[in-house]
């Protein structure tokens, strides 16, 4: 048993690692092109991006700790650390996007078009169903409750891939140029719910 939860450890820790070097394109490549074009969306996307580097960071931290031997109770520990982190990754996403895409709805200031943001929305459309589903799948064998979580903190990301190609796809056909600051906003619900969970699940940890 101890020699198979090890194996799923160790392929957990390199689907994070892939997470972490995905992700950093992501932020790069996004916000260049969200502050080029004045996409509220494609920003808010990016910012997603980097909390999500920090967690699968974090993540990676934890799971590289279990593999290495570290005691059961600072394993505890990094469990708890990185829900609270997750948690607060969720709220501050949350917060940023509320505030731009309001800005912008008063502003009424439609987005550029942003060809590398649309190439890049629709490689993650790609790759992000991918690590849902070895995040989720390894969470399960490894009954890992912030693994579940990362694998959750991901959808959002999708969730809002889909929003956000969406609303560019509907200023530049269909000239609304509201869609872009909508299709933002359309994932705070989600996201302050999954942070809510992920927080109540580091709490009822003990270390």
């Amino acid at each position: 048993m101890e020699k198979e939860r090890g194996k799923y450890l160790r392929k957990a820790r390199k689907v994070q690692v892939y997470n972490v070097i995905y992700d950093t394109i992501e932020v790069v490549v996004s916000l260049i092109a969200g502050f080029s074009s004045g996409s509220a969306a494609l920003i808010g996307w990016g910012l997603d991006s980097i909390i999500e580097v920090v967690s699968a960071s974090t993540l990676w931290w934890r799971l590289n700790g279990e593999v290495k031997g570290i005691s059961e109770k600072r394993v505890r520990k990094r469990e708890r650390a990185t829900l609270y982190v997750i948690a607060i990754s969720f709220l501050l996403v949350s917060a940023f996007i509320t505030y731009d895409s309001i800005s912008k709805l008063i502003a009424q200031n439609p987005p550029s078009w942003s060809t590398a943001g649309i190439v890049i929305l629709v490689i993650s459309l790609v790759v992000n169903p991918i690590l849902i589903w070895y995040k989720y799948r390894y969470g399960k064998k490894l009954d890992s409750k912030e693994l579940i979580a990362d694998s959750k903190d991901t959808f959002v990301c999708l969730y809002q891939t889909i929003a956000v190609l969406g609303g560019l796809l509907a200023v530049r056909y269909l000239d609304w140029w509201w869609a872009d600051p909508v299709a933002a906003f359309l994932i705070v619900p989600y996201a302050l719910k999954e942070g809510w969970e992920a927080f109540q699940n580091g709490r009822k940890i003990d270390v």
